[in-house]
């Protein structure tokens, strides 16, 4: 799970980034249930905490000192990991799953793991 320390923020702030949180939380799970049809944009985020996507992008930088999409992004890496080693699922099928194609997958978990998710199985079995 990705840290959360929030520095000192006005009510306000702290309900915006408790917001954005339960959306993301909610978000994974249906992930992880294989329920989602795409991956959300901070766009769609905004609209559904219901504020500006620059107003909750700054918000959650400031409180988080992380933007939305690097927390989006541990996020997703945290699920694909535990995917690739709680599963027997191919690596084309978590893909699927966390709604990328196995190439964009691949890529996208070597970029942050620095390792295919093939590779990254195999070094955890």
């Amino acid at each position: 799970m990705v840290s959360t320390k929030l520095k000192p923020a006005t009510l306000r702030q702290i309900q915006i980034v408790n917001s954005f949180l339960s959306v993301l939380d909610k978000h994974i799970q249906e992930i992880r249930q294989g329920k989602a049809e795409s991956t959300l944009e901070v766009r769609e985020m905004a609209d559904r905490v219901h504020v500006h996507p620059t107003h909750l992008s700054n918000t959650i930088s400031q409180a988080l000192e992380k933007s939305p999409c690097d927390i989006y992004e541990e996020r997703l890496i945290a699920l694909a990991k535990e995917l690739l080693l709680t599963t027997s699922k191919s690596i084309a099928e978590i893909a699927h799953q966390m709604t990328y194609d196995p190439s964009n997958f691949t890529k996208f978990f070597k970029h942050f793991e620095g390792v295919t998710p093939k590779q990254f199985r195999k070094m955890n079995s």
